[in-house]
This record gives C-alpha cells, sequence and structure tokens, in this order.
C-alpha cells in the first residue's frame, strides 16, 4: 500500500495555488522550462526511445525514469525546435508547456550509464505505454499524443489513465477533448495533435528509416524467409511452427542481452515471451504485434536490439498474462536471476543471468480466475494392435495441472469414432496434444469435429513427425531417471494394472510428459498423482454423439451455454469442486442397482429433512475450492527453487504459498465441521457413508486432532496468512508444515471427496424438490443374469405416454416443449448404429428415430423386420433404389443382421410387389382422367 501511494503521488493534479503558466512558473519551488538546446551523447542502449506519428521514441527526445540514478532535466524538443514568437502572444501550445517538463537551475548533459552486460538505464526501463497501467518505465504518460514527463521527488503531476477508473481508449481521448477547450474553440485534443504534427516535422525520415532498419535486421522472421530450427520452411511436411532459424551471422551481431532472448524465442515460437528488462517486462517484435493488438499496447522501436516492442510494469504482468491467456495464448517469462548491483558485484562485465522460468497455457492453469469447471490437458496415441474388423486402439492421458492428478488408459473404437468422441466429451479438454503423422485423417476429423461441440473451446496441438512420442520403454526409463510421480499416493505403474493395451497408453502418457516439461512444469510431473480411467467400464455406455444429441451439457440450438439443457438443470451444487464431480457422474451414469439405490436413499432422505438441506448448504458457501488448493500445495512441495531465488518474483511465490496453505487449512475446518454435524444425525451419514470412504475424523488418530495441529501453527506462524510478507525463516517453517502435511495427503483427498459427494447428492434433492412437474422414485429392477431373451420372448419393454424432458416446459410454464428433429445422411445413420450393435447387450435399451423411413420400399421394410431401419440420403437427380443394404454393408453392420435384411426384401418384394405396382398404376390412369 505504502508503494502505491508513492505511486500515486507522481499522478496527482497540480492545486490550483501552486499552477501557473508561463515557462517561468514554479511547482513547490521547482522551476519549470523547456530545453532548447539538444544535447549530444554517444548513446550504447539498442533501445533509445524516438516520437514519431506512429508512437516510436525518437533518439533526440531522451526521457529518463525516476528508477534510474540519473537525476538530470530531461529534454523534450530537439535544440532546433524554436517557438514562433511571431504569434503576438501565448499560444496554447506554449500554456500548456509548464505541465510536461520540469526545469534544473544548473543544466548538466545527459549521461548514459551502461550496465555490466552492455544495457543502457534507457533499455532497463524504456517506455511502456499501455491501456490499464498507463504510465512507462521513464515517467513517459502518452495522453493524446503529448508526452508527460514524471519529475523527481514527490511533485503532483498530472491526472493518467493509470489512477482513473478503466475507459475505454476512444471514450478517454473524446472526455479528455470535451474538458479542455482552448481560445477560438481549440481544444487539448487538437493541440495535442499539432504538437505531434511538430515534433514529426523535426525528424521526418528517422521514423521511416528505423523501421526500415528493423525490417532488415529481422529478415529472418520475414514470411517469405522464416524457416524452422532445421530449415525447414512451412511448405514442408516436417516443418516444426514451435522453432525458429536464425543466421549465425546475426547471431553474432547481437549483444548478451539479445542472445538471451532470441535463444529462448527460437525454441518457443508458439509462446509469447515476456523478457524482464529491469522493473519491466518487453514483448518484442511479433509477441509485440499481439500485445498491440489484445492489450492495446503502443509500439514503440526500442527494447533489445532495436526492435519492435510493447511492454509493462512488474506489478501489471500478472494481470496482462492473465488477460493474454484468457484469449488462448501460450504465455512465457524470462526473468533475471540476479539484479544489476548483483552482477556488478561479480565484475564490471558481467552478464545479468536470465532464464525462462515459467510457461502458461489455457490448458495448465492452476490459479487465477480459471472457473469452476476442471481444466484438462490430453494427449492421445493412435494405434492398430492386431484388432479385428479394422477397429483402432487410442492410447491416452490427461492432467488437471490445478487438482495435481493424471489420468491414463486406453480405448477401442471404430469407424465411427463414437468412444473417442465419448472420450472427448467426458473428458472436455483445453488442448489436445497428438502426432500429426501418427493419426489418421478421419480421427483428426473427429477431433475437429469435437472440438465444436464442447462445453470449452478446445485448441488441437499436433506434434511434427521431428517430435513423435516416445515407445513404451523410453517412457519408462523417462520416467524412472526423473523422478516423475514419485510423488503418487500409488506407484506409478499401478495405474496402468487396469488398462488394455498398456504400451500405447504409456506412448500417449510420454508425449503428456513431454510437453508439460517443454512448459517448465517439473513440479507438476513430480508431485502428481496419477489413476487409471475407464471410458465405458462400469457405467451405462453413452457415447460422444449420445452426449451431443441428448444435450446433456450443451444446447445444439448454437452449441453454448445459454438456454436449456440436462447438465444446468440438475446443476444445484454450490462447490465447484462439487460441480466437476456432478459432471463427471453425468458421464458415467451407474449400472449397479445398489449404487443407484445408495443415492436415492440420500436423496429421499435429504428431501424428507430441509432444515439439513440448508444447514449443509451455509457449511458449503464458506468453503474455498479446497480440490485445488490441495494440489497446489502438494506442487510446492520439494518443488524446483528456480522461482523462490528470483529478486522479488521469490517472495510473491512465498507470500502465495502462504496464503493457499492458510485457506486450505481454515477451509478443511469448515468441511470437517460439517461431516461431524452430520455424524451427529446418525441415520443421514449411515446412508451417506455407503457413497463413498471417510476416512476416521474424531480421536487420538483421527484427522480433527490432526487438522487442529496446523490450524495452530498458522495461527502463530502466519496470522495474517492472506497477506503475509514471508522471511527467510519463516519460508523454512512453512515448507517443514507443508512436508508434515502431505502425509495425510490420501486421507485430505477422501474427506475433500466426501464433501463433493454430500454436494451432488444434495443437489438432486433441490431439483427434484423444485421440479416444475411431479417426480417419484423410480424402481430399478435387479440385474438377470440368467435370462436368454429371444425374439419370441422378448424381455422388458418401455412403454411411457406423454414422455418429456422435466426441463422442457415452454417459458410461461406451458405445455411441453417436443424435441426437435435432425434427420442425418443415410451413411452416419447406418454408421452409428452399427456402433450401437456391435456393442449392445441384452440389457441395453436402443433408441432410433424415423424407423422404416427414407429407404426404397422393401429395403426399408427389410431393415425393419432386422429391427433397424434407416434414414434416407440426399442426393440430385433419381435413383432407382436406395442401395441401403450395401451402404449397410460399408457403414459396418453385421453381416447375420444384412443377411436377414436381403431375405426379407425378396420375400416382401415377390409377395406384395404386384400389389404395389397395381396401385401405382391406378393412380396413374385416375390422374390422366382428371388430366383429360
Amino acid at each position: 500500500m505504502q508503494r502505491q501511494k508513492s505511486i500515486l503521488s507522481f499522478f496527482q493534479k497540480p492545486s490550483p495555488a501552486n499552477q501557473r503558466s508561463g515557462a517561468g512558473d514554479t511547482i513547490n519551488g521547482q522551476k519549470l522550462h523547456f530545453l532548447a538546446k539538444q544535447q549530444k551523447q554517444e548513446v550504447t542502449s539498442s533501445s533509445e526511445p524516438e516520437i514519431h506519428s506512429h508512437g516510436s521514441l525518437d533518439s533526440s527526445l531522451e526521457i529518463r525514469g525516476t528508477d534510474t540514478p540519473e537525476k538530470v532535466p530531461r529534454q523534450i524538443l530537439p535544440g532546433s525546435f524554436k517557438q514562433n514568437e511571431s504569434s503576438g502572444g501565448s499560444s496554447l501550445f506554449s500554456s500548456i508547456m509548464h505541465k510536461f517538463v520540469k526545469v534544473d537551475h544548473k543544466e548538466k548533459p545527459l549521461e548514459s550509464f551502461t550496465d555490466p552486460e552492455g544495457l543502457t538505464k534507457e533499455e532497463a526501463a524504456p517506455q511502456h505505454p499501455e491501456k490499464d497501467n498507463a504510465f512507462s518505465s521513464n515517467g513517459a504518460v502518452d495522453n493524446g499524443g503529448i508526452v508527460l514527463v514524471r519529475s523527481n521527488g514527490d511533485v503532483p503531476g498530472p491526472e493518467t489513465p493509470g489512477v482513473l477508473p478503466l475507459v475505454p481508449r476512444l471514450k478517454r481521448i473524446q472526455e479528455d477533448g470535451s474538458k479542455f477547450d482552448g481560445k477560438n474553440g481549440r481544444s487539448l485534443l487538437n493541440a495535442g495533435k499539432r504538437v505531434k504534427l511538430l515534433l514529426d516535422s523535426t525528424s521526418p525520415s528517422k521514423n521511416h528509416d528505423g523501421i526500415s532498419d528493423s525490417t532488415t535486421k529481422f529478415e529472418w522472421l520475414d514470411p517469405l524467409r522464416i524457416r524452422d530450427a532445421n530449415g525447414r520452411r512451412p511448405s514442408d511436411p516436417l516443418y516444426d511452427k514451435k522453432t525458429l532459424y536464425i543466421p549465425a551471422d546475426a547471431l553474432k551481431k547481437m549483444s548478451a542481452s539479445q542472445k538471451q532472448y532470441w535463444s529462448v524465442k527460437s525454441q518457443y515460437m508458439d509462446v509469447v515471451l515476456f523478457f524482464k528488462v529491469g522493473k519491466f517486462y518487453e514483448l518484442y517484435e511479433l509477441d509485440a504485434e499481439i500485445g498491440h493488438k489484445e492489450l492495446d499496447w503502443k509500439m514503440t522501436l526500442s527494447g533489445v536490439g532495436k526492435c519492435r516492442q510493447v511492454g509493462i510494469s512488474e506489478s501489471g504482468i500478472d494481470d496482462a498474462v492473465e488477460k493474454l491467456v484468457a484469449r488462448g495464448y501460450k504465455v512465457g517469462r524470462i526473468e533475471q536471476l540476479e539484479t544489476s548491483d548483483q552482477a556488478k558485484a561479480r565484475g564490471a562485465n558481467s552478464v545479468i543471468p536470465r532464464k525462462l522460468v515459467q510457461v502458461v497455457t489455457p490448458s495448465t492453469l492452476t490459479d487465477g480466475n480459471i472457473g469452476p469447471d476442471a481444466v484438462h490437458l490430453l494427449a492421445i496415441k493412435e494405434g492398430n494392435y492386431g484388432l479385428d474388423n479394422g477397429a483402432t486402439v487410442y492410447g491416452f492421458a490427461f492432467v488437471d495441472c490445478a487438482a495435481l492428478r493424471f489420468w491414463v488408459g486406453s480405448v477401442n473404437d471404430d469407424t465411427s469414432f463414437a468412444a473417442l468422441g465419448a472420450l472427448l466429451m467426458q473428458v472436455s479438454p483445453r488442448e489436445v496434444i497428438y502426432e500429426s503423422r501418427g493419426m489418421s485423417k478421419e480421427a483428426q476429423k473427429a477431433l475437429r469435429k469435437y472440438s465444436l461441440t464442447g462445453s470449452t473451446t478446445l485448441q488441437l496441438t499436433p506434434v511434427p513427425p521431428t517430435s513423435d512420442f516416445l515407445d513404451a520403454s523410453e517412457v519408462r526409463n523417462l520416467i524412472q531417471s526423473k523422478g516423475y510421480l514419485r510423488g503418487s499416493s500409488n506407484p506409478w505403474n499401478n495405474a496402468l494394472d487396469s488398462v488394455m493395451n498398456h504400451d500405447i497408453a504409456l506412448c500417449a502418457l510420454g508425449g503428456l510428459i513431454d510437453h508439460l516439461s517443454r512448459l517448465m512444469l517439473d513440479d507438476v510431473l513430480r508431485n502428481g498423482d496419477i489413476f487409471p480411467y475407464q471410458v465405458y467400464k462400469g457405467c451405462l455406455r453413452m457415447d460422444g454423439q449420445t452426449l451431443i444429441n441428448l444435450e446433456i451439457f450443451n444446447n445444439n440450438a448454437d452449441g453454448g451455454l445459454l438456454g436449456k439443457y440436462m447438465f444446468k438443470y440438475l446443476d444445484n451444487c454450490v462447490t465447484s469442486s462439487g460441480k466437476r464431480l456432478l459432471r463427471k457422474w453425468i458421464c458415467h451414469p451407474l449400472k449397479c442397482v445398489e449404487g443407484i439405490n445408495n443415492r436415492l436413499n440420500v436423496v429421499e432422505d435429504l428431501m424428507a429433512n430441509s432444515e439439513i438441506m440448508l444447514v449443509v448448504a451455509q457449511y458449503l458457501r464458506k468453503l474455498p475450492d479446497i480440490e485445488r488448493m490441495l494440489g497446489r500445495v502438494k506442487a510446492s512441495f520439494q518443488a524446483s527453487a528456480s522461482l523462490v531465488v528470483l529478486p522479488l518474483i521469490g517472495k510473491k511465490v512465498l507470500k502465495q504459498r502462504v496464503k493457499v496453505f492458510g485457506s486450505l487449512v481454515k477451509g478443511l475446518r469448515i468441511g470437517m465441521d460439517l461431516l461431524l454435524l452430520l455424524e451427529e444425525e446418525g441415520k443421514i451419514m449411515s446412508l451417506l457413508s455407503k457413497n463413498f470412504t471417510l476416512p476416521e475424523l474424531s480421536g487420538s488418530a483421527g484427522l480433527g486432532k490432526f487438522l487442529a495441529q496446523f490450524e495452530a501453527a498458522v495461527d502463530s506462524e502466519f496470522p495474517n496468512y492472506q497477506n503475509h510478507d514471508v522471511t527467510e525463516s519463516e519460508a523454512e517453517t512453512l515448507s517443514v508444515l507443508i512436508e508434515l502435511f502431505i502425509e495425510k495427503s490420501a486421507q485430505w483427498s477422501e474427506m475433500i471427496h466426501a464433501i463433493n459427494c454430500i454436494d451432488v447428492l444434495r443437489s438432486f434433492a433441490i431439483t427434484a424438490s423444485m421440479s416444475s412437474g411431479s417426480m417419484s422414485r423410480p424402481v430399478i429392477l435387479p440385474e438377470s443374469k440368467t435370462a436368454a431373451f429371444t425374439q419370441e420372448t422378448r424381455g422388458p419393454v418401455l412403454k411411457i405416454k406423454g414422455l418429456w424432458h422435466p426441463f422442457a416446459l415452454g417459458e410461461n410454464g406451458g405445455l411441453p416443449v417436443p424435441n426437435d428433429l435432425h434427420l442425418g445422411t443415410f451413411f452416419i445413420e447406418c454408421t452409428e448404429t452399427a456402433s450401437v450393435l456391435q456393442n449392445a447387450t441384452q440389457d441395453s435399451l436402443v433408441l432410433l428415430d424415423e424407423l422404416g423411413r427414407g429407404t426404397s420400399t422393401f429395403d426399408g421394410y427389410a431393415i425393419a423386420y432386422a429391427d433397424l431401419v434407416f434414414l434416407y440420403r440426399l442426393a440430385s437427380g433419381a435413383c432407382p433404389e436406395s442401395y441401403g443394404l450395401q451402404v449397410a454393408i460399408m457403414a459396418g453392420i453385421p453381416e447375420m443382421v444384412v443377411d436377414a435384411a436381403s431375405k426379407a426384401g425378396q420375400v416382401m418384394k415377390k409377395s406384395i410387389g404386384e400389389s404395389f405396382n397395381s396401385s401405382e398404376q391406378r393412380s396413374d390412369s385416375q390422374l390422366s382422367m382428371k388430366i383429360g
């Protein structure tokens, strides 16, 4: 807060008593004037400011920041500029001159201080005007084209957008123009433009020369010349867009800091890289274009190597990263590993070391405003391991970095890609990694299809052929040598015991590990828990297309989250982790009758005891997202020290760890109090305990006593844990506390899962209680293991009249809204039906819409006779037959079904063919008589 006050003091308006017009006026005893004499000096920095009509800064207009050692006047106009004294009076321009400069009685030449790595202080503090934090490192603020310069000390200055509420730039300019009307109707906005034009006229060629020089210097970035690290052009099938080729002669001409930046950028062309310089973070060249486009930052020609650049002060970097990631960008930070003073202490020519320490992506978010939904990164490996009927196996692995959990598995699929679609709909990943050469075009098409139907924006990331996934043996060796997944509650290889096709699943896991390692997420890899994942096993099978057709997670009208759909109707959860569990339950409906009844028993009891539901809700509303907090605390255990040792960054990291750990401990106490309260109720807890495993809470060996010790430690060591600056000794204390805490991470996870289950079951009770129509508890029949149903002795038949979805009512509470029907092509219908037949059992319920329509008479009857009828295919021109049986074979309908359909068609054609032809002839004759 003190730092904020000191910064704000630079941007306060001068009081009327201290503000007077004229070049000789003073503010707080300091004179204000324009330096008419142009300073001549040698500048070693590669980021000299220029001011042009394009917004870049001219090297002749030196402006130094208050954080630099120099306390010298700042030159605003070149020496060749002279005020028009023949105008007959003070111009609008001269009347506001005193607001933007200060005077020093002793005019001294400007000095350029060079740091040990050849960067001047101007490079350490270049101009960074931007939208949300609109003050630059050198103190200059852009306001309608006029340069505002901060003075030394606590001298009040003009207000800037940086100390005002966020207002769109156009509106801000219009308001500024209307506020300051000058003489003869002239506004400050016009005056700003006049000043800008006047400054441009003093150096008419520098802008174009600078941009031309930049273009020539970075010609290897030109789209017509760009190559990857192996010299391949984008047209090459092996081109790797993540890398960049930089000519050797260009590298030789670079300074130490330039080499630091481009050596990293050449390996991370897919990442927006912030480069730390002094107290600022800068973006260069292609990344500068992104900063200019997405964040409305002004682009200048300076920075590392006299290039296009934008930037922001270190106080605004977190907000800038969050905004770019929210727009779908991957963002990295190249940090200084020591201060300038530390570098100078090592020697006059020492270079400040820098390193890429962090890359944040939309699929690996762990904090910030990431919402309640799980954030998953998924890797898929396609293979054919001797499966019959052209079936394909997909190995997969995905991670939730925020919860610190990995899953691995495999699934068999056919040409319908129903299982692949089910995986994508269940996981709902933010990003999918796959081998561009190893995955078929049809499978890639399916990925793109489901990327448009999920509830989140999906980014597809193909791995170039030169970087294919490791094979299974290499993945095993990598995990062992790097110590990955050592923090898992169970040995990592145990997760593969229940996974079919171990090798392909391991290949997918290897692709995921390689991607996370590139993003500097080794802490996640070392401390994460890993579990097996089954797409269908143990649950009612719903493939991807079914989840779409039933509008489970979004409506089909616009593919969005507005309107009505199943998840939205069922979701009355209070906690974010409860919402995530609800999604898992919906994707994996129970088949076990006992499990279904266990849930229904809790719902029924809660509905009969509304006061319990009210108390439960009160506790749940106090809970933070303790599931994700547990993951973040586990990730910090034995975490790499790369961030902690960084200047300023290390303090922020430690401060955040204290906040998360303290919040987790306090949140677990709230959850434990809820569980202990329900235990006292007796009946409800006995019903609940059949739905989850709960560790011992009370007693000498219970979690309650263990948790109380950590509460006492937080209260004594970090009483203000929400905003606590951590000392070196406190950092050690925190490390010890975390190490002791995660010894019972498995029990903490069980406790959190129990709370999530209570939240979801309460949500079901709320949904049933608030239904707009009557509801009743279904009676689930036990599974029959001996009955064999034939065509003569059919099994149970579902007969429902007036069937409607409970949420599909008119907006005014009127009649039920009927479902819209969408006819697909004949081949697609055959393909989906083939998938149904290949996976259905005697206990399956199959609903096929529009049976018997769309094919020729005999084909349609025949397929209906074989229990299948398909919809028609639209095509231009006349067709004598629908060739339905041939299409059915192409789509993978079992041969037995096609043969039965063929025989039925022949019988039908023979028995009623003549009657059908005669009826057509009668219709034609009647039509002829009417025409005659």
